[in-house]
């Protein structure tokens, strides 16, 4: 099985993000951007992210791939979500995911090759990917998929 645990990435405060140290939990990546006409689902992320934080992680990795959405500074969009949304879950440094280079985190996400279940591409903000306990790609939820839809709600409590 390839698993997610083995990709790092920059977290918005310049620390790394080790994937591995989420392993036992699932895991939800988000593609998030601060002016898009998605951005409120950041509270639905949160309001999930805080109701199931002992067995879910949310990571959100803003990105300006989609109409330049996401146009500012890591610190401006650290404070946009902190105090629009106060999120709490793990943010990432702006990535790229469509314009090279693309980001070795997307890169596992979209090509079988590398998550061994299926290629995906990302349509626009806030896509959702699903990730297993072991790092295991399991679903990909669309963007109008609210994160607090029963499809997403029922992937978390499942085993």
């Amino acid at each position: 099985m390839a698993s997610i645990h083995n990709i790092s990435i920059e977290g918005i405060n310049g620390k790394e993000i080790k994937l591995n140290q989420f392993e036992g939990k699932k895991l939800l990546i988000v593609n998030v951007a601060s002016a898009c006409g998605f951005t409120s689902q950041y509270e639905q992320l949160e309001e999930l992210y805080r109701h199931f934080k002992d067995r879910l992680v949310i990571l959100g990795c803003p990105c300006n791939d989609f109409g330049q959405q996401e146009p500012g500074t890591e610190e401006e969009i650290l404070t946009f979500c902190k105090t629009t949304f106060d999120v709490t879950f793990p943010l990432t440094k702006r990535i790229n995911i469509l314009s090279e280079p693309v980001h070795p985190l997307y890169q596992w996400l979209t090509q079988k090759t590398k998550n061994e279940v299926m290629d995906s591409e990302v349509k626009w903000n806030f896509q959702k990917y699903a990730i297993g306990r072991k790092g295991d790609l399991q679903r990909m939820f669309s963007t109008g998929t609210s994160p607090l839809d029963e499809s997403i709600l029922s992937w978390v409590d499942s085993a």
